[in-house]
C-alpha cells in the first residue's frame, strides 16, 4: 500500500492528533498575563531545514521533501532525526490542496515515530480559509471537500446563504470543523534552537503581545472557542507582515535586530513573499526568506534552507 493511500486511510484520526515538539528553555518571559505559558524552544536533534509556501502542489511538496532527505520515492519518511519546518501556506492557488494537507498530516506522524519532526506553521492562507476568505480557491478546490457538505456543522456555523457547491469547504474550514481543527494544532510562531520561524514576520509589538499568546489564541479561534484574534490581521500581523521579505531597508533591519536581541535568537526565517532569485538573506543574514514559489502556480525553483551549527546554506 502506498504512503499516500495510508495517509488517506489514517486521516480521520490523524486530524485529532496534536502536533507538539520537545520543549526546552523558555525564551519569551515578556508574554502577556493572559498567556497560559511562555513560548518555548524546540530542539532539533539532527539536521534542521526549512521549506516555503507549497500552495496546493503535491508534486512540488514531494520534490522539496526528497531534496532535503525527508522522504523516499515511496513517500515514506527516511529523514531519521531530521527536523523540517514548513513555514506556512499549504493551501490555495494549486489543485492538490487536500492531498497536500493529508500527506503532511501522515508524514508528521511518521517523522515523530522515527525520531524526527515535521513542524507545519499556519500562514495567511490557512488563516484566510478558517475565516471563510476563499478568494484564492483553485479549480476543484470546492469539490475536494464535498464529503463535508452534509456533515453536522460546527457550533455557530450558518451556511444557509452558501451555494451548495461551496458548503463542504465552508464546513471543513469553519472554526471547529475537521480541517480547522487540524490547523488548530499548528503554531503561527515557532522557535527551533536559535532560529525563529514565522510565515510573515515578528515585529517588536508582537513580542510585547506575547508569542505564546498568539499561538494559544489562534488555536482557540480555530477550535471555535473564541473570536478571531485581531493580531492576525493587518500589516503588523505575523502572517501578513512583509517587513523582512520585501523591500527590506535599514528601518526594517533595526526592527528585526530588536526582536532577535530581545528573544536572544540568532536569526528569523520567513516566507510569504516570493523571492524571484531563489532563497535570499537580508539584514546581515539575520533574516532568511524561503518562499521561492515552489508551486506550479509560480513556477519557481525547488530549494530549501539548511541550518546547522556551522551556519546556513541553500539546498538546490
Amino acid at each position: 500500500m502506498s504512503s499516500m493511500r495510508r495517509a488517506l486511510l489514517l486521516l480521520p484520526w490523524l486530524l485529532a492528533l496534536p502536533v507538539r515538539g520537545q520543549s526546552a528553555a523558555a525564551i519569551d518571559d515578556r508574554a502577556a498575563p493572559e498567556d497560559p505559558a511562555p513560548l518555548v524552544a524546540v530542539e532539533a536533534p539532527g539536521r534542521l531545514v526549512a521549506i516555503g509556501d507549497l500552495h496546493g502542489d503535491l508534486a512540488a511538496t514531494r520534490r522539496v521533501l526528497r531534496l532535503v532527505g525527508a522522504i523516499d520515492e515511496e513517500d515514506a519518511w527516511v529523514g531519521g532525526s531530521l527536523t523540517v519546518v514548513q513555514v506556512g501556506d499549504q493551501i490555495d492557488r494549486g489543485p492538490d490542496e487536500r492531498q497536500v494537507l493529508d500527506f503532511l498530516a501522515a508524514l508528521e506522524m511518521q517523522a515523530r515515530e522515527d525520531g524526527g519532526a515535521l513542524h507545519i506553521l499556519n500562514g495567511n492562507h490557512e488563516v484566510m480559509n478558517v475565516q471563510a476568505d476563499f478568494r484564492y480557491v483553485p479549480d476543484g478546490g470546492w469539490a475536494a471537500f464535498d464529503e463535508f457538505a452534509d456533515a453536522p456543522l460546527p457550533a455557530g456555523a450558518d451556511l444557509d446563504d452558501v451555494p451548495p457547491e461551496q458548503r463542504g469547504r465552508h464546513a471543513a474550514f469553519h472554526p471547529g470543523g475537521p480541517y480547522a481543527m487540524r490547523l488548530s494544532e499548528r503554531d503561527v510562531v515557532l522557535v527551533v534552537d536559535d532560529t525563529l520561524f514565522v510565515h510573515g514576520g515578528v515585529l517588536p509589538e508582537l513580542v510585547d503581545y506575547g508569542l505564546a499568546r498568539v499561538n494559544a489564541e489562534t488555536r482557540a479561534w480555530m477550535r471555535g472557542e473564541r473570536e478571531r484574534p485581531a493580531v492576525l490581521t493587518g500589516e503588523a500581523s505575523p502572517v501578513w507582515s512583509r517587513h523582512y521579505s520585501s523591500d527590506t531597508g535599514p528601518d526594517d533591519c533595526a526592527l528585526l535586530e530588536e526582536v532577535l536581541e530581545r528573544l536572544s535568537l540568532r536569526r528569523m526565517v520567513v516566507a510569504h513573499t516570493v523571492q524571484a532569485e531563489g532563497i535570499t538573506a537580508a539584514c546581515s543574514d539575520r533574516v532568511w526568506r524561503v518562499d521561492v514559489g515552489l508551486s506550479a502556480h509560480y513556477g519557481g525553483p525547488t530549494e530549501a534552507l539548511e541550518i546547522t551549527a556551522d551556519g546556513v546554506r541553500v539546498l538546490r
